[in-house]
């Protein structure tokens, strides 16, 4: 029993703890609205909130990672959120997923303005776009020697301290329901992230990453099966002669660490000689010229450069002139420190030092599957750097249960696409769409997005 003493000290103390937890509670507010972008240079009007800034990682070192959030159009307080994280390894979320895939905005040819994507992804979901790693876009170090010692393991741990120290700040997105959602080495992020928050929740009763699953899209998965299809792709699709594919699968061998001299003489004759001027990423659309002619080997890597569709191809550099405006970043709150380098879509720094790169995300999915996360996997058809036939190949050796056979899917009235249903994942190709599907088909990517939120499988007629 306390003593009346002790009973007077601790009433003593009451307005004082008051005051500190009060001071907390009025601090959060106050980041978040530092944080508010009032409006973009060129913006058309919208009724959706955005905020975007930093979140330091590491102290030590200096790591601090730059976001973008584009709250849902219609009652986002009511709605998930999404993460959405672009590969390379060292390519922006800013200048891929928000400005030419699933954000609200394109930017025009220009770079003076924008205007309305039609299929934004925050129509039905809040939508949270990061940098990532440090090195990326606006996202920076303080220790230089970090840009050539990143890798998959410390990108997804400092992922994981944004999102605590993130939700610190928006404790509004506490307990909601969570997703991850990426593309291309994003294959790599998303469920090593995944993986870490499954790994952080257990220390909680109720974990307030409320993580319920991911979606990814041509998705570097496991490089033995991935390189198997990636070449199958391009005999299949007549990009390279029967005598070359015969002699990469006699001088590759897709289950070393490195590849060979006489590998890489053979993948360089077919990149060079015989798949032509094609966009690699969309191998029937044109390319952004006179841009056209730098080629990545991809049987170890996938660097994003060029894209296209019926959409502009040169929409990449779009992005460059608007986010290297100095009224853009003013009303961002990005490059607060004076980067001493220009906003780029991709580091090539940090794709050429990339440190650690998992061999297989299959231990992952059969981990997070067990623990009944929901999965998606989605391709679109016509990308040749990580084809759908890698893809299949990837997921095939999953060894996975059909709950529902392989069937058409429908946009509209058209087919949007074949899907496959597993009793713990989803596998959906997306027809006529390259390496970023929303780019190439908006439309048909927007029903994917809506399906997985929901958990229905895709629609079957129009």
């Amino acid at each position: 029993m306390a003593t009346p003493q002790r009973n007077t000290l601790f009433l003593t103390s009451l307005p004082l703890l008051f005051s500190l937890v009060t001071a907390v509670l009025a601090a959060v507010p106050k980041q978040q609205e530092q944080d508010r972008i009032t409006s973009l240079p060129g913006q058309p009007p919208v009724t959706f909130q955005q905020f975007s800034g930093y979140v330091t990682v590491n102290e030590e070192q200096g790591r601090a990672l730059f976001y973008w959030l584009t709250e849902a159009t219609s009652l986002p307080q009511k709605k998930p959120l999404v993460l959405w994280l672009n590969g390379g390894p060292g390519c922006s979320s800013v200048a891929y997923g928000a400005s030419e895939e699933i954000g609200p905005f394109r930017i025009n040819k220009t770079g003076s303005s924008l205007y309305l994507n039609k299929y934004a992804w925050n129509r039905e979901a809040n939508i949270l776009f990061l940098e990532s790693p440090a090195g990326v876009g606006f996202s920076y170090t303080n220790t230089s020697s970090n840009l050539k010692d990143s890798g998959d393991n410390r990108t997804a741990q400092d992922n994981l301290m944004f999102l605590i120290r993130w939700m610190s700040r928006f404790p509004q997105y506490r307990y909601r329901e969570f997703y991850i959602a990426g593309e291309s080495y994003g294959g790599h992020y998303v469920p090593q992230l995944a993986k870490k928050i499954h790994d952080y929740n257990r220390a909680f009763s109720r974990p307030f990453i409320n993580l319920k699953g991911y979606l990814v899209g041509n998705a570097v998965t496991d490089y033995y099966y991935d390189n198997i299809g990636t070449v199958a792709f391009w005999w299949s699709h007549a990009m390279i002669s029967d005598g070359t594919y015969r002699s990469i699968l006699k001088n590759c061998n897709f289950s070393a660490e490195n590849t060979s001299k006489e590998c890489d003489n053979v993948v360089d004759y077919a990149m060079n000689h015989e798949f032509g001027d094609i966009d690699q990423y969309s191998i029937y659309t044109p390319t952004c010229m006179p841009n056209n002619t730098v080629r990545h080997k991809r049987l170890k890597s996938s660097l994003l450069r060029r894209r296209i569709s019926g959409y502009d191809p040169c929409t990449e550099n779009y992005a460059e002139k608007y986010y290297n405006r100095p009224d853009v970043q003013k009303a961002m709150h990005a490059n607060t420190t004076g980067i001493p380098y220009k906003w780029t879509a991709c580091s090539d720094v940090l794709f050429k030092y990339w440190t650690d790169s998992a061999n297989s995300m299959l231990p992952i999915y059969k981990e997070l599957m067990a623990a009944g996360l929901r999965i998606w996997v989605y391709s679109g058809d016509t990308d040749s750097v990580v084809p759908v036939t890698a893809t299949r190949f990837s997921l095939g050796h999953l060894n996975l249960k059909i709950k529902t056979s392989w069937y058409p899917w429908y946009s509209g009235n058209q087919v949007g696409g074949w899907t496959q249903v597993y009793e713990k994942l989803t596998f959906a190709t997306v027809r006529g769409a390259g390496h970023e599907v929303p780019l190439f088909r908006p439309g048909p990517a927007f029903i994917l997005f809506r399906s997985f939120l929901a958990g229905e499988e895709l629609p079957p007629s129009f």
